[in-house]
């Protein structure tokens, strides 16, 4: 099924991604990590962007994919489109951990 941003849901090895693209980079990344280029490869981190109030309920980023890279924490998006809600969180995730994400 396409999306509304023209990626298609690609599963590899029984895991499921949002598109071709993020599934590939996975690929990529399991060889880093494998080769020992990077340490600590995860998919779907949570990050609170935003706290809970008493009014609204807390505000998260998902990334795609986290590792260490040298010793420093790696962010990294699979982006096709850079929507506005997107480098909203972007700027956040900035602004509250110091973190860039990287987009690949």
């Amino acid at each position: 099924m396409w999306s509304k941003y023209g990626n298609r849901r690609t599963v590899v090895n029984g895991v499921a991604f949002d598109s071709k693209n993020e599934a590939e980079r996975w690929c990529e990344l399991c060889l880093m990590a494998n080769a020992g280029a990077i340490s600590d490869l995860q998919r779907q981190v949570k990050f609170e962007i935003l706290p809970k109030t008493d009014k609204y309920r807390a505000r998260y980023y998902i990334a795609d994919f986290t590792y260490r890279e040298d010793g420093k924490l790696v962010v990294e998006d699979a982006k096709g489109a850079k929507t506005q809600v997107y480098l909203l969180k972007k700027a956040m995730m900035y602004q509250r951990y110091g973190i860039d994400i990287r987009e690949v």
